[in-house]
């Protein structure tokens, strides 16, 4: 069988979150894991993975891409599953989601350091999740994969600040815009940011 499996993460107030669902059937009763399903005989990966997402939480039309495949024999006690691995960003603040389906009973969002805290995901989805990362990090400067987490515009110091959280360390502000700008990512909009008491910010798009 076909197993499909989405890393969804988001940013708030710059720290890294991944979203979670507890389970609430054997096998892995009562363990936290990515979001996913079986992919039925009548779907493509695609569909399977937009269905698993919505019905597990609620939540559809969001940016994702394929990545990986992993087909270790032994990754589901049940029978041999193949799992074929999405990525996804998005905007926690613009998405609701069900905190309980027919086969979850818990979902949330959860700051990447804390996930060890849980006592280890079901399945093989340790391991996923840290090839997402890896992915994410691998990534991030040469994709508009971030997109999603930010409006229409938004100011250097907003970008600069989740790039900072998800890749852990600090980045120069300046080689930062430069960067993005010549690789393409980003664009300077024409827009002004006015605050109140505070100099106008430029504003920036994603290409």
């Amino acid at each position: 069988g076909i197993h499909v499996i989405l890393s969804l993460f988001t940013v708030e107030d710059g720290k890294f979150k991944v979203f979670l669902i507890k389970r609430k059937n054997e096998p892995f009763k009562d363990k936290w894991i990515l979001i996913g399903g079986a992919c039925y005989n009548n779907e493509d990966c695609d569909t399977a993975m937009k269905r698993e997402l919505y019905e597990k939480t609620g939540i559809k039309d969001i940016n994702y891409k394929f990545y990986n495949v992993f087909s270790d024999p032994y990754r589901s006690p049940v029978c041999r599953m193949i799992a074929v691995v999405y990525i996804g960003v998005i905007d926690k603040t613009r998405v609701q989601f069900l905190k309980e389906t027919a086969k979850t009973q818990n979902a949330d969002w959860f700051d990447i350091d804390n996930v060890d805290k849980l006592g280890g995901l079901g399945y093989d989805h340790d391991l996923i999740l840290k090839d997402a990362i890896e992915y994410l990090r691998k990534n991030i400067f040469d994709t508009n994969i971030l997109k999603d987490l930010f409006p229409k515009y938004f100011t250097l110091p907003e970008i600069h600040k989740a790039y900072e959280s998800i890749l852990k360390k600090q980045i120069d502000r300046r080689n930062f815009r430069k960067r993005l700008l010549q690789q393409n990512i980003i664009k300077d909009s024409g827009k002004m940011e006015n605050v109140k008491g505070k100099k106008p910010s430029k504003l920036y798009e994603f290409v």
